[in-house]
């Protein structure tokens, strides 16, 4: 099954992205990386890293990120992972993350899920 990491600035951000999803898709594999070590606000190379390691397979990770900031550190942790299937996603964090780990955990595929990601941003919510 694919995996995700959800990467913010805060910490408690990342955590309850993570905390929705599971009561949407309690058995999808997926990891906060949000804050600094220290708790404050910013983004982690190590955090990120060690998410990525606790959900990855064969069957790859998607990076769901906030803003700014996270989309570099994210850039420097995906290098590190080579050849292995570890991608980033531009997406709305919360609905992307809601929306893909439903796939995952209905069997999508790596590709079919970004391709399903790359249209959450337009769908209207009212």
């Amino acid at each position: 099954m694919v995996g995700f990491v959800i990467v913010s600035h805060s910490e408690n951000l990342a955590k309850s992205v993570v905390e929705l999803t599971s009561i949407m898709a309690p058995s999808a594999r997926i990891a906060p990386a949000g804050g600094m070590d220290d708790g404050g606000f910013g983004t982690s190379f190590e955090k990120i890293q060690a998410a990525i390691e606790s959900v990855y397979s064969d069957d790859g990770v998607l990076v769901l990120v906030d803003l700014g900031s996270a989309v570099m550190t994210t850039e420097m942790v995906i290098e590190m992972f080579g050849e292995k299937k570890v991608e980033m996603v531009d997406c709305p964090l919360v609905e992307g993350a809601v929306v893909a780990t439903i796939d995952a955990v209905g069997g999508m595929s790596f590709e079919d899920i970004k391709t399903a990601l790359a249209g959450v941003g337009k769908a209207k919510k009212f």
